[in-house]
């Protein structure tokens, strides 16, 4: 067996046994989506929602601890507009309505009511309603603790948070008559904590549990002298509510690559690929260590000149290598040659590799000519095959014309 025969095999062998390995590979490889791999980040106009709830609201105060407990409830509500940045953080900003019930120690405080019925205990009941604007931070305490996953009924989100209230309290006429709740001089600060306790109905709608305690600046009587010091609201509020656009995250896009269930099979080919390599290697240093022979019999061509892909046209160092053979065929003018021209037919149409052809060899035919060469020494014609056939790889070795000495 021939030295370039021998390693031209155990090329092709080693390469087969390669691509199958590959092959099998990529088969088995699939491609899942793990947010456990990395940051996950949506577009900024993705998870948005809007959120409506109503409850009730207890008050604590100093004074107010001395009314029953029963009759300190009042109604509460809020609306939001939110957005989360990312599974675990978010805010969001709205609007919320708190009715407060106290007791005050004199008839001149803010919200005191008149007539039958007012006193408890010596103090007089006092009722506010505050409305304000409200903003939260929050972190959801499930993706946090237990990773993101999508499609997860419930959620635990933490948040806290500050806001404004303006106070309405109801005012009374001259004749005592109530003429309803009008707004007065005093807004209170509040900052406010809780948890939110959702459940997933689907991607879009949810229904919610918010527990809430709001400690709240002092109110003031008249005077403007602080007379209720601050008070604490507890409250809790079931909530509606609606998510925009993409409500899921996108996670890292990760491969798997699951073990065969058997790979005794493979191990046997390679097992087979590997004696089969041993031999040949053996074959090829057998073959190394036999002399070489020194006879080298000349069968090519004279010369070949080779193009770019879609050109017939001689490059300036392609002039010189004809200039050159035509001094070789001056110097011999009782030998004729042919000029065969080349294209590569994996590119182009067979009608352009046809031109190309014709043009290459008659573009060197008439150089020879314009030096000096006899127009009897050249035959010219073209071959619609492929001049090296090694293979697309090898194009650039078929875009040609060749000199050959005439048999």
């Amino acid at each position: 067996m021939k030295k370039a025969s021998l390693i031209a095999c155990a090329c092709a062998l080693f390469m087969g046994v390669q691509g199958l390995a590959a092959q099998e590979a990529a088969q088995e490889i699939t491609y899942v989506s793990d947010p456990s791999q990395g940051l996950l980040l949506n577009r900024m106009k993705d998870n948005w929602f809007i959120t409506v709830e109503g409850g009730a609201s207890f008050y604590i105060a100093p004074q107010g601890v001395h009314r029953d407990a029963a009759d300190r409830f009042m109604p509460a509500a809020s609306i939001y507009g939110g957005k989360w940045f990312s599974p675990v953080f978010g805010g969001r900003f709205g609007v919320n309505y708190l009715g407060l019930k106290g007791l005050a120690t004199g008839h001149e405080y803010v919200g005191a009511f008149e007539g039958p019925g007012s006193e408890v205990a010596g103090r007089v009941k006092t009722k506010y309603a505050e409305i304000g604007p409200v903003f939260d931070l929050m972190i959801n305490l499930t993706n946090w603790w237990c990773g993101y996953k999508p499609g997860r009924v419930y959620n635990a989100t933490a948040y806290v948070g500050a806001g404004a209230y303006f106070t309405l309290t109801r005012h009374y006429n001259d004749k005592g008559e109530s003429e309803g709740f009008k707004h007065t001089e005093h807004e209170l600060m509040t900052l406010r904590a809780g948890l939110i306790n959702t459940f997933n109905v689907s991607k879009h709608f949810a229904i919610s549990l918010d527990l809430r305690a709001s400690g709240l600046s002092a109110l003031q009587n008249e005077g403007g002298k602080g007379w209720n010091k601050k008070g604490l609201s507890a409250q809790a509020y079931l909530g509606f509510t609606y998510n925009f656009n993409k409500t899921d995250w996108t996670a890292p896009v990760v491969p798997v690559c699951p073990e065969p269930e058997n790979c005794d099979a493979l191990r046997a080919r390679l097992a087979a690929a590997d004696a089969r390599i041993a031999d040949l290697e053996a074959q090829l240093k057998d073959c190394l260590s036999r002399p070489v022979e020194t006879k080298v019999e000349n069968n090519g061509p004279l010369a070949t000149v080779y193009y770019p892909i879609g050109v017939s046209r001689l490059s300036r160092e392609n002039q010189r290598v004809v200039k050159a053979i035509a001094y070789v065929m001056t110097q011999n003018p009782d030998k004729k040659y042919v000029l065969t021209g080349w294209a590569d037919n994996y590119t182009g149409s067979d009608n352009i590799n046809m031109r190309l052809r014709k043009n290459r060899a008659e573009g060197v035919q008439k150089l020879l000519v314009r030096n000096g060469v006899s127009e009897g020494q050249l035959e010219v014609t073209t071959n619609n095959g492929n001049l090296s056939d090694l293979g697309e790889k090898c194009v650039a070795l078929d875009r040609a014309v060749t000199i050959e000495e005439a048999k």
